[in-house]
Formats: structure tokens, sequence, C-alpha cells
């Protein structure tokens, strides 16, 4: 029987296919009492198509990493209070009135549909541990070579007190993560960037630039005629849960913190400190 998040080098095999996908997870933090791990990936699908491929774990989770040794008894259901569960089959020769077993993997605490995912549970041996788990997964569309394509970022955060070296688990946990990561991509399939227009300049110098890079493709800052007053309020009326397009992917999990922290923060100004 394999077991989720089993952290034996056999478990990790299969971990080359990251190199020809647009995946990739890495310890990002780390202490002597928790740790991040932040795991990216793009596909060629929307939004919405991600979405529901990613809340059906069953599909792509790697079966060694499950209690049961098959990922078709693993379910999710994306709704607050929702759960990421494994059913446990009735072993052979078990008395005729065995049940079968059950384990909850993860917990939902915030779904907003094609955009954000937050889950809190302590994966594999970390369900043992005197630990918090915090799983956030936000949903981006982005160009591709399709004309559609979404980025799935999601962080791990674990902290508290656990028999194991931080250096050793967060380690293994970011080979697991990679392995899903990896196997989700594959299912919906990888996407490639969209092509740059032929018109469009050199983003080394050269003659045709005269010396000058090409903008970036990135989203420009607003024009200094939207004072910032303004765009404030904007803000502040339809906050965001998605990360910044302006900033990289290192400070995304930060920016999807942030967005929700707003939210809930101008929802409820009565909210005691410490909620």
């Amino acid at each position: 029987m394999g077991k989720l998040l089993s952290f034996k080098t056999a478990g990790l095999i299969g971990l080359a296919v990251l190199a020809s996908a647009p995946a990739q997870a890495e310890v990002i933090a780390r202490t002597d009492t928790g740790f991040v791990v932040r795991v990216t990936g793009e596909v060629a699908a929307s939004p919405a198509e991600a979405w529901k491929a990613f809340t059906t774990p069953s599909l792509w989770w790697n079966p060694q990493h499950t209690f049961s040794g098959e990922a078709a008894n693993l379910g999710m259901d994306p709704s607050a209070n929702g759960c990421f569960c494994e059913r446990l089959p009735v072993p052979k020769g078990a008395p005729p009135t065995q049940k079968p077993g059950s384990v909850m993997h993860m917990r939902v605490v915030y779904a907003e549909p094609y955009r954000a995912l937050r889950l809190v549970g302590g994966l594999g041996p970390l369900q043992s541990e005197a630990v918090n788990g915090t799983m956030t997964v936000t949903f981006k569309p982005v160009d591709g070579s399709s004309g559609k394509a979404t980025r799935i970022l999601w962080e791990y955060v674990v902290g508290g007190f656990m028999r194991y070296k931080t250096e050793t688990i967060s380690g293994a946990v970011d080979k697991v993560l990679a392995e899903q990561i990896a196997g989700l991509t594959k299912l919906i399939g990888p996407s490639s960037p969209a092509p740059v227009p032929a018109s469009a300049p050199s983003s080394r110098p050269g003659p045709e630039s005269d010396g000058e890079p090409a903008p970036a493709l990135i989203a420009e800052p607003l024009p200094e005629a939207v004072s910032a007053g303004e765009e404030a309020a904007e803000v502040k009326e339809v906050p965001s849960y998605t990360p910044d397009p302006t900033k990289d992917d290192a400070a995304a999990g930060e920016s999807v913190k942030s967005a929700l922290d707003q939210l809930f923060r101008q929802k409820d100004d009565r909210l005691p400190p410490g909620r």
C-alpha cells in the first residue's frame, strides 16, 4: 500500500518530466520550525478548465503518494469546508460488517471558482505532527501559443512542531509536489509561450533597436493622468485575488496573500485583530 508523500527515493522517480514541461517547484523559505514550497505550472487551458482539472485529483495525483495505492479513490469538494479526501476500500478478508475507511488530506477554507482556492492540512507524514499546513492555489490567465493559457501557482506553508528536520522534510515535500504539478500539467497539456510578432523589436540591442532594449512584455504602470487616489479607490471596491501581473512569480504568493487579506479587511473592518 502506498503512503501519501512517501519520501522514499523510489517514490520520487519521474521528476525528469519537469525538464520538458513548463512546471517547477522550489523551497522558497525555511526555518527550524517551518518552510514554504512554491509550485508553478502553465497549461494550455482556460482558468475554468484548469480549475476543473485541479479539483479532480483522481485524474492526475500520483497513486504512489496515496494511502490506498489508487488515485481513483481521491476526491475534492472545492467549496468552503469541502474535503480533499481519500476513500480506503475494505480490505480483502475483512468482516462483512466492516465499512470503507477514509482520509482527510486537506480541508477547503476559501474557494473562488476559476481564481483562487485555499486548503489547510498536513500532507502525508505531516498529518501526524503538530503543524499547520496552508496551501493557496491561484489560476491566472496568460498568453499562450494556442491563444489561451493559465498559470497555476500554489504555495504550501508549513509551520509548527515536527519530529523532522526541516531541511530534510522540506526538500522531500518539494520533490513530491513537483511530481503532482507535472502530472497536472501533463493531463491538461503544457502551454508554450505566445509567439512574438515578427514586427516586434528585438529585446537585445542591435541596429534595429538603435541599442535600446525592447519594451518588457508585462503590464505597463498606470499613466500619470490617473491619480493614485482614484486607482486605490477602484482597487478597494473590486479587490483582486490573483497575483499582480506586474510582479514576477517570486512575489506572486505574497501578492495573493495581501489581496485576500485586503478583501476580508474591506468586508468587515470590525473584525478584531488576530483573526
